[in-house]
């Protein structure tokens, strides 16, 4: 049994301000198996405050004290691999396999891709006699989810040391574990005291103090379009920088072509990873309709090899997070189901065998359209919906046709109309034939978010443009 009942602040462990505890859940047996205290909007306060006072020295800290500190951040991260492993399949239920091969590897990616970057990055640019300068934002707040939760700590945490800024992070009540090993790697690597601040609790408290906080420069959160709203709500009368990943309904364009059947494939096993979990997943399979039988076996075949059941085990799909996602999931799929839409697999109800534990089946919908609740509502679940298509400018057209913008995807052979494909997708993110880069910048258009992630584009979200007129004046002429 974990209990975390203290706060990192100011370079130490600190009880809260006030004494209430939440019980954390793990998803896979439905048992209690570690309790947090849940702060307030004074421990929120504390936090700021020495993240305030932490800035002035920081902020001033030359390129190279920032890459020693990332390198020491980055080797203890490594040590306690085998810990957020742990962490992060008995909190959201994620397999032991993917845990170890995808969620901790993550955070340690954007770890080194930040420090790659920070290497070459110019903080200062000449144009005449003015000089540009890029400078920290200052305090920032961070609110991350449980789907991810390493990946999206780390996704914000690494550019936020490497631009100079100092920073408060709330992870998810829901899989709070590795945040707070999260914490220790940072305390023993040696972060400056106030630098990096973690208060557990939940959005309505914690969430809403530091969205509000008028001592904070910039909010960055993850999670739902409906949560989101709400943080951008709360920060607006302090005028802050409001950063947001929010929910996605991503396309995927299977072309016509030979490759159809292993694209389909590619798919499935796509939408089935981290149990559906993820707001860029491939929701959306879009194929032609005079081939939707032939999809259709290819989905079928492909989903019913995903094997579901206990994460520390052999299966390659483990529950989902919660009761509320799992109660949630099945209403969706039964609306489908009364929508009209065809039910390839899966269904209703946990998996043969499985009665305890939030399981939900590897479901595929066929001959799906997108005006079906399941096409237009992220279910955040293993359901994907397959739509026909009579045309490419027609499959764009439904592709497009969706509040959200977070990613899309385009399979197929003619690399040449797969690009063009991708071109005319309003995503933030297209991917063609399963590319993946952790360095490309990751954030959606339209409700599906503001700004962007990753890579060098992380590092502006973080940094503020100061003009410096006369900097460097003309010489007198002789």
């Amino acid at each position: 049994m974990r209990e975390y009942l203290k706060f990192y602040i100011d370079g130490e462990w600190v009880d809260p301000v006030e004494t209430k505890t939440l019980d954390v859940e793990n998803p896979a047996t439905e048992q209690i198996v570690g309790k947090i205290a849940l702060g307030s909007a004074a421990d929120v306060d504390k936090a700021v405050k020495a993240a305030r006072k932490a800035f002035p020295s920081w902020s001033q800290t030359s390129r190279e004290e920032r890459l020693e500190v990332l390198g020491r951040i980055l080797a203890e991260y490594q040590k306690r691999f085998g810990d957020l492993a742990t962490a992060v399949t008995e909190e959201m239920g994620a397999p032991a396999s993917l845990a170890q091969r995808a969620q901790v590897p993550a955070g340690m990616g954007h770890l080194a891709t930040a420090a790659g970057i920070l290497k070459d990055f110019k903080f200062e640019e000449d144009r005449g006699a003015t000089m540009i300068v890029k400078e920290p934002i200052g305090v920032c707040s961070f609110i991350t989810p449980w789907n991810w939760p390493l990946n999206q700590i780390a996704c914000k945490v690494a550019p936020a040391i490497a631009t100079g800024c100092t920073m408060v992070l709330k992870p998810s009540e829901v899989a709070p574990f590795s945040g707070q090993i999260f914490a220790e790697i940072m305390h023993a690597a040696g972060v400056p005291k106030g630098v990096f601040n973690l208060v557990h609790g939940d959005g309505p408290t914690v969430g809403a103090a530091l969205s509000s906080h008028p001592d904070v420069d910039m909010v960055s959160f993850t999670g739902s379009t409906r949560a989101g709203i709400e943080v951008a709500k709360a920060a607006a009368p302090t005028v802050k920088r409001v950063h947001q990943e929010l929910g996605g309904k991503s396309p995927n364009i299977v072309l016509d072509d030979d490759l159809l059947p292993k694209s389909v494939a590619r798919g499935v096993g796509h939408m089935m990873t981290n149990t559906g979990q993820s707001c860029n997943a491939p929701t959306r399979m879009l194929v032609p309709s005079k081939r939707m039988g032939e999809a259709i076996a290819a989905a079928k075949e492909a989903a019913e090899q995903v094997t579901v059941g206990d994460p520390n085990g052999n299966a390659t799909m483990g529950p989902v997070v919660s009761k509320v996602q799992w109660d949630k999931i099945q209403g969706l799929i039964k609306k489908g189901i009364e929508e009209g839409a065809t039910l390839v697999t899966g269904g209703p109800d946990r998996p043969e065998g499985l009665e305890k534990g939030w399981f939900v089946k590897p479901t595929v919908f066929a001959n799906v359209t997108n005006d079906m609740t399941i096409a237009k509502e992220e279910i955040f679940g293993p359901v994907l919906s397959i739509l026909g298509y009579e045309s490419v400018d027609q499959a764009i057209e439904i592709g497009n046709d969706t509040e959200y913008g977070l990613a899309g995807y385009v399979n197929g052979a003619d690399i040449e109309k797969a690009r063009s494909v991708a071109r005319k997708l309003r995503a933030g993110q297209v991917s063609i034939n399963g590319a993946s880069d952790m360095t490309a910048p990751f954030g959606g258009f339209k409700m599906s978010g503001n700004g962007r992630e990753w890579g060098d584009f992380a590092f502006h979200e973080f940094l503020e443009t100061k003009a410096i007129l006369g900097y460097t004046p003309k010489q007198a002429a002789e």
